[in-house]
């Protein structure tokens, strides 16, 4: 089997936009898709997500460019001699660049294989408690009206992003709380915390009984992530965007910087990073709460690396549907009871309408069998 032809493109869905803290703009959230063709007709598809203010972004498609040539007439069974030809030599690539070649070349392996990803993996679970994850809305009681349609659906957890501004997100909590006394519920502070107001939320909620706190500062702020650790009684989690490297995280999970781990396929550089880091984490006696947030294509490759791991405690669902199931065919919904299932299909186990996403492109790249670039 050998790969013919390359498709990548990025697709900006005209939708309602969100933002996750009062002093972020309303972003911008595109879905870059790759496509490998082999010449045994076999596709391989994969996608990830990105936001970013004021207009889509570009960067994570250009940023393979000068790669894609690397790919034609490889036979990607050769799984690990591809990817370490591509490896960067000079310049580290963005986060998601290399996730999208690794992610396409698994799901290539198990539609070879006739195997859902997971499963290819050995995967330990065939489904896993979801939590509804939100946007920012406009006051208390917005999400209020938000968390009773949660319960309609299913959901028995609940993550709020919030404003970020500490004595209103804690007015939020309260208030969920005193509405909701059994449902979980936790909260996500997007970095956007001073130290001190990180010590005093975490107290609060865990007075409240929160499930854990998110992100109260910048990732890459490790000491206070240890102090806050140390300190807190309620498990603190990072937002998973910025330790982008397997040994760094490993050294966090070492030195307790945080009571659980966090990451992303995206970030790690694919499934089989983020399921080392998920082992990784298993091993310090600490569970990773993968994020998943996103298009469909880019969460159900975190929803195969939770089944395949058994070490995260939730899929992150990312609201409102509509938004995120933009051009797939196949739904990954949680269900009445809360639960998310595995895909049942070969590969990533998601089909795509590939002429809805032909209408909202915005960004293209291809090569050919010869490995010209178009």
């Amino acid at each position: 089997m050998k790969i013919d032809r390359i498709e990548l493109m990025v697709v900006g869905p005209e939708v309602k936009r969100y933002t996750w803290s009062h002093d972020l703009p309303e972003q911008f959230q595109s879905l870059t898709i790759l496509r490998l063709f082999t010449d045994q007709g076999l596709e391989g598809v994969a996608g990830v997500w990105n936001a970013a203010s004021y207009d889509y972004d570009r960067y994570t498609a250009e940023a393979l460019r000068h790669l894609l040539p690397i790919l034609i007439d490889r036979d990607p069974r050769e799984f690990e001699k591809i990817l370490f030809d591509l490896r960067p030599r000079v310049f580290p690539l963005p986060p998601g660049a290399m996730s999208l070649i690794e992610i396409a070349l698994l799901d290539l392996e198990g539609k070879f294989k006739g195997l859902p990803i997971y499963k290819v993996l050995g995967g330990q679970l065939d489904e896993i408690q979801s939590y509804a994850s939100t946007p920012m809305y406009n006051d208390v009681e917005s999400y209020m009206d938000k968390i009773d349609e949660f319960v309609d659906q299913g959901f028995r957890a609940v993550k709020f992003h919030t404003w970020c501004i500490p004595e209103d997100d804690l007015l939020l909590a309260q208030e969920a709380r005193r509405r909701f006394p059994e449902l979980t519920f936790m909260l996500d502070a997007e970095n956007n915390y001073k130290f001190n107001d990180g010590l005093k939320m975490a107290d609060a909620l865990s007075e409240l009984d929160f499930e854990w706190f998110e992100a109260p500062y910048p990732d890459d702020d490790l000491d206070a992530y240890r102090q806050i650790t140390k300190q807190s009684n309620i498990p603190i989690v990072p937002s998973g965007n910025w330790v982008q490297d397997l040994s760094l995280f490993k050294e966090c999970l070492q030195t307790a910087t945080w009571s659980r781990s966090r990451t992303d396929i995206t970030i790690m550089g694919g499934i089989r990073p983020a399921l080392n880091a998920m082992k990784a984490s298993e091993q310090a006696g600490m569970k990773c709460e993968l994020m998943s947030w996103g298009y469909t294509l880019a969460s159900v490759a975190n929803l195969h690396v939770m089944l395949a791991a058994g070490n995260c405690s939730y899929f992150e669902q990312s609201l409102p549907y509509d938004l995120f199931e933009y051009g797939v065919l196949d739904k990954i919904r949680t269900d009445s009871s809360g639960m998310i299932h595995g895909p049942q299909q070969p590969g990533l186990g998601v089909n795509v309408d590939w002429d809805m996403m032909e209408t909202r492109k915005i960004y293209s790249i291809s090569c050919d069998k010869t490995g010209v670039i178009h």
